[in-house]
C-alpha cells in the first residue's frame, strides 16, 4: 500500500498577524467615526441648545447591562429617546474652561466595550507606529505628533500626556476650512463596563487637565459610572 505524507504548514506568526489586522481595523473604524462625527458637528454646530442638568424628565435606558436614567435633553437624537435596551446612546454634554468663563460642547456616544478600543491603549498599540517626525505644540501639557500623511492620515494629529502612566489621548482631524476648528475624538472605558466615545472641538484641548473629572460627573448622574 502506498501512503500519502500530509505536508505540515510552517508555524504563523499569528500574535502578530493578528495584532497587524486589529491595528488596522481600528484605524479604519476611527476614520469613519471621524468622518462622521465631523460631519455631524459641522451640521449641528449652534443649532442645538445646551443640555439641561436640571431636566427632570428622565427616559430608563440599559445598556451593556446599565440601566441608565438619562434626562431627555441631554440626548442628541430624538430616535432615541425611548426606555428599553440599546447598543448605542448619543449624548450631549458640556466641559468648562479651567476659568469657568467658557463651555465647550461635547457629544458623547455610549457603547458596550466590545465596540472600543480605549484612545490610551491604541497609542501605544496603534498610533506610535503611525508617527511622522514632526511635532505639533499648541497645546500646554500635551505633545502633538501628525499621523503619517503617506499611510492616510492626512491632517490628523494626536495629542497626549507623555507624563502619565494613563494619559490624556484624543487624535484630532483638522478642519475643512480654516476658519472652522478642527475635531477631536477620545475613547474611555467606564467602570460600569461601558465604553464613552467623546467628539469635540479641538479648542477645548485647553481644558484636557479636568476632562475626564468632569465628564465623570456628568455620567455619575445618569448612573454610567
Amino acid at each position: 500500500m502506498s501512503t500519502q505524507t500530509v505536508p505540515t504548514n510552517p508555524p504563523r506568526q499569528v500574535h502578530s498577524i493578528g495584532y497587524n489586522l486589529a491595528g488596522i481595523a481600528i484605524l479604519v473604524l476611527l476614520l469613519a467615526v471621524g468622518a462622521a462625527y465631523l460631519v455631524d458637528g459641522l451640521e449641528r454646530a449652534d443649532k442645538v441648545p445646551p443640555p439641561n442638568q436640571a431636566d427632570m424628565h428622565k427616559i430608563s435606558v440599559t445598556i451593556s447591562g446599565q440601566e441608565l436614567a438619562i434626562p431627555a435633553s441631554w440626548f442628541r437624537y430624538e430616535g432615541q429617546m425611548q426606555e428599553g435596551f440599546s447598543s448605542q446612546i448619543d449624548l450631549r454634554m458640556t466641559l468648562k474652561s479651567r476659568d469657568g468663563a467658557t463651555s465647550f460642547p461635547i457629544d458623547v456616544t455610549l457603547v458596550p466595550r466590545s465596540r472600543a478600543r480605549p484612545s490610551s491603549v491604541l497609542l501605544d498599540g496603534v498610533y506610535l507606529h503611525q508617527f511622522d517626525k514632526a511635532v505639533v505644540s499648541g497645546v500646554p501639557g500635551l505633545v502633538g505628533k501628525p499621523l503619517l500623511a503617506n499611510a492616510g492620515f492626512s491632517g490628523e494629529t494626536v495629542w497626549y500626556d507623555a507624563l502619565s502612566p494613563n494619559p490624556f489621548v484624543a487624535k484630532c482631524l483638522a478642519p475643512v476650512e480654516k476658519k472652522l476648528d478642527g475635531r477631536c475624538l477620545r475613547t474611555v472605558y467606564l467602570e460600569s463596563g461601558i465604553a464613552a466615545i467623546y467628539s469635540f472641538d479641538a479648542k477645548a484641548l485647553v481644558s484636557w487637565q479636568s476632562f475626564d473629572t468632569q465628564m465623570q460627573k456628568w455620567l455619575a448622574e445618569i448612573g454610567a459610572i
